[in-house]
């Protein structure tokens, strides 16, 4: 995993919390699925000591904690229905259980946030993942990110036009 972003004082407002909450919730859903830890113990985990505090020397920025919350328990409980929407939103023959683990953890928490959360325009939730890859990929990936977070919001229903 990348390193923390760096805080910024100006951070603190409201929108960036929500964005730190979805980087903590990346962070977090690699953790379960790469250390299949509970969803307790990664909430208590992260509720303890990642959310808002330095960590090895990185400040980790503060965080929307029920937001993160929110994002990290949706995954986990719509699972059944995020995963078949990311895997027909991928190239053909590359499931979401193929794709990287850093990337699939972007991928089912945007998907939970396009497909249950429609009070948030899919424009604000494909720009703040499509950032959070770029933060841990120098590749293409935001571009995969783009293109299949973009597929999703489409066969979900979504205007992309909404920019609120």
């Amino acid at each position: 995993m990348a390193d923390a972003p760096k805080r910024d004082p100006q951070s603190d407002r409201p929108a960036n919390q929500r964005g730190a909450a979805r980087l903590a919730a990346v962070q977090a859903l690699y953790q379960m699925d790469i250390g299949r830890t509970s969803l307790e113990d990664t909430l208590a985990q992260f509720g303890s000591f990642h959310l808002g505090r330095e960590i090895e020397g990185e400040q980790y920025l503060p965080a929307d904690a029920d937001f993160f919350r929110q994002i990290v328990t949706g995954v986990t409980k719509h699972q059944l229905a995020i995963d078949p929407a990311v895997d027909r939103a991928l190239a053909e023959g590359w499931p979401v259980e193929r794709v990287d683990a850093t990337l699939r953890a972007i991928l089912r928490a945007a998907a939970f946030e396009l497909l249950r959360r429609k009070d948030i325009p899919p424009r604000v939730v494909i720009t703040e993942y499509v950032d959070i890859a770029k933060a841990f990929y120098e590749d293409d990936a935001s571009g995969l990110v783009n293109g299949t977070l973009d597929a999703i919001a489409r066969e979900a229903g979504s205007d992309l036009s909404d920019s609120r």
